[in-house]
């Protein structure tokens, strides 16, 4: 999944077309007729897990004495389609949530608390992506991070320190009209820019994102972080780079000419790299100058239950299950998912596959997006904070302020 989706989740709207999906994947037996079979769990997923549902749930089946009968329809239309179809009586029982939508989800009812296995399944980072206000509304899937990828023709080893970015930033060879493209990320995109400020101290959220009143923005060290990347900015980068809208196509356009060594970026990039014919490396993004690790959103997406589901035990058997190392193995198998379950990142290690090794060595550093409803007034401002740095147009120090006051007032004004 794209990282332009993970930052929009609340923003999706109702298809007019989910009626019709919900009829034409599950018959004519609507959720009403189901609810008089207390054998049928309705577990909802996008088109691309149906088969891996499929794949999995004979067992399940076996021996809970119970159908999972298996819909079909977009992960995010149905969770912005749950609150009015489940009191319907026509939504799943059990779907897919991103996890910055599982609070917002479970703080407004529309979610039924759940239990997580306590067999060394889950780290504490995940835990905290389905928890808000002390409650647990989802079962981890699987996880996203943003990584480094580099070009082995340019450079023989993954960069581990921003030092040696610095030094790459500092050679002939990646001039551009007088600026340097040895190292290229977009910080104008505050998703991307997290990382670096949560470095230096910084953070969105206090109480572990969970306390809007407190904008951490403006503190010492997002002020050093952001003062990190306007250097960046006014003396190592093209101008193209402040371009908020361009810069993604810019950087991607510059790595897969071979010009750049390296880029921070999301895994779905890979195959891009490949078609471009880039001799690609990819690792954990390296470590900051103050010794600290680079900490990313971590991402991805939990098993959810609906608060309207007719038979909770049954769905919550099957989030045990599906979560599961066996299940969680098979997920990356059929999917190249890289679970959430430990044993079975244990099993994607072994495989030799870069990319899920690298996105799991960042996650391991990474911190959950706040997932409060209150996050979603702080990109357009955060990305205006990075933007009025970059270009000058403000110091770090006004212009985080400047970020702060906006985001408190959108807040103060909408929640």
């Amino acid at each position: 999944m794209r990282k332009t989706n993970w930052r929009k989740l609340g923003l999706g709207l109702l298809s007019a077309g989910a009626i019709i999906t919900l009829a034409a994947c599950g018959g004519s037996k609507d959720k009403k007729d189901a609810a008089t079979d207390a054998k049928t769990l309705q577990v909802s997923v996008g088109k691309d897990y149906v088969e891996y549902v499929n794949d999995i749930k004979g067992t399940f089946e076996k021996e809970n004495d119970v159908k999972v009968e298996v819909l079909e329809k977009d992960m995010f239309d149905q969770m912005d389609a749950l609150q009015l179809d489940g009191p319907a009586g026509k939504g799943p029982d059990v779907t897919m949530s991103p996890y910055d939508r599982v609070g917002q989800q479970g703080s407004q009812g529309n979610l039924a608390e759940v239990k997580l296995s306590d067999d060394g399944r889950y780290n504490e980072t995940d835990e905290k992506q389905v928890t808000i206000d002390g409650k647990v509304y989802g079962a981890p899937a699987m996880i996203e991070a943003v990584v480094l990828f580099y070009n082995k023709d340019l450079i023989s080893e993954a960069p581990t320190t921003f030092a040696d970015l610095e030094a790459i930033s500092k050679d002939k060879k990646y001039d551009e009209d007088g600026k340097n493209v040895g190292f290229l990320a977009r910080w104008t995109d505050f998703y991307y820019t997290y990382g670096l400020l949560a470095g230096y101290g910084g953070y969105v959220f206090g109480d572990d994102g969970q306390d809007a009143s407190d904008v951490g923005l403006g503190n010492k060290g997002a002020i050093e972080g952001i003062s990190y990347a306007t250097d960046w900015f006014q003396n190592v980068w093209p101008q193209g780079m402040l371009d908020v809208k361009a810069n993604e196509n810019l950087m991607l356009d510059y790595f897969n000419q071979g010009k750049t060594a390296a880029i921070i970026y999301g895994p779905w990039g890979a195959s891009g790299f490949k078609d471009a014919g880039i001799n690609y490396g990819v690792a954990k993004i390296p470590t900051l100058d103050n010794g600290e690790a680079y900490q990313t959103f971590g991402g991805g997406k939990a098993w959810v239950v609906s608060n309207f589901a007719k038979d909770k035990d049954v769905a919550q058997k099957f989030l045990d299950y599906v979560t599961n190392e066996e299940n969680q193995t098979k997920l990356y198998e059929m999917r190249n998912d890289i679970p959430a379950n430990a044993q079975a990142q244990e099993k994607v290690k072994g495989n030799d596959d870069p990319i899920a090794t690298a996105v799991i060595d960042q996650y391991g550093v990474s911190q959950p997006m706040p997932n409060i409803p209150e996050m979603a007034e702080v990109w357009a401002g955060a990305e205006n904070m990075m933007f009025d740095a970059g270009s000058g147009n403000m110091s770090p120090e006004e212009a985080s302020g400047n970020a702060v006051k906006t985001i408190q007032e959108a807040i103060e004004q909408k929640y």
